[in-house]
């Protein structure tokens, strides 16, 4: 049934998604499974946006089939998210970019894990990235982005923060797209996430947590 709901979100088969999340949460499955199979069936749908099988509406398409499948889990994972707070992250997908649904699943599994996330959204300038972590006082931020055009945006972010004199302060994660050394290297970040929850155990870890 894993397979189903990672193959049905893929295929962009709405009700049926619902469907097997549903079915697999009275079950009593863990609910942290089940937004993994949600995440690797989006994994899909991005490469196949990259492949160009699939286009913009099929990818907004799919964050809405996401977010269905998310209100469902969501009830399920509010303990972690009702306790206290581990700590504080900003987080956003870079100027340039307006893709928000690996940044959004991303930012679901921090705040389930004990996170006090900030979201800036979408299409976010370094000095807002720069005023946010002032305003919170966050040690870690996290860039999103999923086109190669925001690697760019990434290293100006840093570069902002380091103007700003916060780079010292605070970690930066990068995820979203083909992320590597070279481009973690490049942007100017401490680490990298493949994934969700690659980046819910890097804020853990920087937050002596893990």
């Amino acid at each position: 049934m894993a397979q189903d709901l990672v193959n049905t979100l893929a295929d962009l088969k709405e009700q049926e998604a619902i469907k097997i999340a549903k079915d697999r949460l009275s079950a009593g499955e863990d609910p942290f499974k089940i937004m993994e199979d949600a995440r690797k069936g989006m994994e899909i749908v991005g490469k196949r946006f990259s492949d160009s099988e699939y286009f913009i509406p099929d990818l907004v398409y799919s964050g809405e089939i996401l977010k269905a499948v998310t209100e469902l889990v969501k009830p399920k994972l509010t303990k972690a998210a009702e306790s206290k707070k581990l700590g504080k992250i900003v987080f956003g997908t870079v100027a340039g970019d307006i893709h928000d649904i690996g940044k959004d699943i991303v930012v679901f599994m921090l705040d389930v894990n004990g996170f006090e996330v900030h979201d800036l959204g979408v299409d976010v300038p370094a000095q807002k990235f720069v005023d946010k972590i002032k305003e919170t006082g966050a040690p870690i931020v996290g860039l999103s982005g999923f086109l190669a055009l925001a690697f760019d945006s990434m290293k100006e972010t840093v570069e902002a923060i380091k103007a700003a004199g916060l780079r010292d302060k605070v970690k930066v994660m990068i995820g979203g797209g083909q992320m590597s050394d070279e481009i973690k290297n490049y942007t100017g970040a401490d680490a990298y996430g493949k994934d969700a929850m690659a980046g819910v155990t890097l804020a853990k870890k920087w937050i002596g947590a893990s």
